[in-house]
């Protein structure tokens, strides 16, 4: 079942437990931060004081003993889209959602799939599909996913990847 509007907000933000995001793309198309990335490339950068509606949420399910997680692969160079979120990752946060990152430069891909998706509650999956240049075509609500696969994903993701403040220390 594809999911839009708000029947996407209701799966993104309606987990009882836990919500986990495999990011895998180095690029993201969305119309919504093309004013925000034209800005980052003329210098502009958060203020310190940075707050966001996502923040609140994250901070909210976290306080309900919810666990947020994402983890995102990666290869160097940094895509400038990249370097455009990694600004955000760092308040993101701060607010309580688990950012990591799994740098695959210089290693083999340890058996993560090439498509992004969502694991919430461990049973519900949702898989983004995107265009080649990174732009979202669909959100789809898996029906009968294989579950142990998805968290199967889940665990080598987290176990591989490291915390994003460990990761742009190096």
């Amino acid at each position: 079942m594809l999911l839009d509007g708000d029947a996407w907000q209701r799966v993104l933000h309606g987990f009882e437990r836990s919500s986990f995001r495999l990011e895998t793309l180095s690029e993201y198309r969305v119309p919504q931060e093309a004013d925000r990335i034209r800005s980052f490339l003329e210098g502009e950068r958060l203020p310190e004081d940075y707050h966001s509606a996502w923040m609140d949420r994250v901070a909210d399910h976290v306080a309900r003993g919810r666990r947020v997680q994402r983890v995102h692969t990666l290869v160097q160079p940094l895509s400038t889209y990249l370097q455009f979120e990694f600004m955000y990752y760092g308040p993101h946060s701060r607010a309580g959602e688990d950012i990591r990152i799994l740098d695959l430069t210089e290693r083999p891909n340890p058996g993560l799939p090439d498509q992004d998706f969502y694991l919430f509650d461990d049973h519900r999956v949702v898989l983004m599909h995107y265009t080649p240049d990174g732009t979202q075509i669909s959100r789809e609500l898996l029906e009968n996913p294989d579950v142990d696969l998805y968290r199967h994903y889940r665990e080598i993701a987290l176990n591989e990847a490291i915390p994003f403040a460990e990761y742009v220390k190096t």
